[in-house]
């Protein structure tokens, strides 16, 4: 603290400088940092720089494989002087208290995952929820992600998307996931595996309808980097043999159903029968039919004149 003297005890976790001269300073305490890196999710040109900087700097690296992590750093050349830690979906729950334990001893702990944005369908979100709770700092190094990459290059719309991760990898458990989301408006995007996509997409036919626009995106940003568009339908035929690489399938969300407003103005009339005012029942129904409130309100009170 600027204010405290050299013998106040209310500075305890401060550490005192003095030089030559005998003048003291304050030198407060680094918070405990964990670092989310993002690395290539295919091509190794787009590493960034700061992710360079950040393994070489790097007291401990927390890598989802070990392996790749290596074979990444010496791809570009970078020499990771730290010390390496596995960090997997197996291990997350019990590796993340070390993790923090070793930035609050001020080691600097950067967290890598085999491609893209760490906690991210990868490992990494119980770190960061930890450290959280615990008052950590928690820096994120931005870069590829294949969930964006995917949405951008699929043609569907951008404004509004949810992410879903993986399907369920048992038939009944992937269609009951796919009927929950029959009615989900915004563009979905998916993680498949290759082996799974085939009935994936015809889960999704069944599901939502085999006209409904979607994007098949494999290997994005790799030299065989394959973007099929099209229905569900077309993408369920075109991938029903085997398939290679990475995938990330996007689909369209549900299109909004036309309000019917003869049988909305029915429903305001009767609930102002009912005693509401026809202004406050008019706002009720267009609330859930998706109606402009003033235009059900005019063709209500048009309807009662008659």
């Amino acid at each position: 603290r600027g204010e405290s003297t050299r013998g106040d005890s209310a500075c305890v976790g401060c550490v005192w400088n003095s030089c030559a001269h005998g003048i003291s300073e304050i030198v407060m305490p680094m918070r405990p940092t964990i670092v989310l890196a993002a690395t290539p999710i295919g091509n190794d040109e787009d590493a960034s720089a700061r992710l360079r900087s950040e393994l070489e700097r790097a007291d401990v690296v927390a890598a989802e494989d070990t392996r790749r992590l290596l074979n990444l750093a010496s791809r570009l050349g970078v020499a990771i002087r730290g010390r390496v830690l596995s960090f997997h979906e197996h291990n997350e729950a019990g590796r993340a208290p070390v993790l923090l334990d070793l930035a609050r001893e001020g080691k600097r702990v950067v967290v890598v995952s085999d491609a893209g944005m760490p906690s991210v369908s990868d490992p990494g979100y119980r770190l960061v929820a930890l450290a959280a709770r615990s008052g950590a700092d928690v820096e994120v190094v931005p870069g590829p992600s294949a969930v964006l990459a995917a949405l951008a290059v699929s043609g569907l719309a951008t404004d509004r998307f949810c992410f879903e991760g993986f399907l369920p990898r048992k038939a009944g458990e992937l269609a009951a996931a796919i009927r929950g989301l029959e009615s989900e408006a915004r563009t979905m995007v998916f993680f498949e595996s290759p082996r799974r996509l085939g009935a994936a997409l015809r889960v999704m036919c069944e599901g939502f309808g085999s006209d409904r626009p979607a994007c098949v995106c494999r290997e994005l940003t790799k030299v065989h980097q394959e973007v099929a568009r099209g229905s569900l339908g077309e993408l369920a035929e075109r991938f029903s043999g085997e398939v290679l690489g990475e995938i990330a399938v996007v689909v369209a969300g549900a299109p909004r159903k036309e309000a019917d407003v003869e049988g909305s103005v029915t429903e305001v009339l009767a609930l102002a029968d009912a005693g509401l005012r026809l202004k406050d029942a008019a706002a009720h129904v267009a609330r859930r039919v998706g109606l402009r409130k003033k235009d059900l309100y005019d063709a209500a009170a048009a309807a009662r004149a008659v």
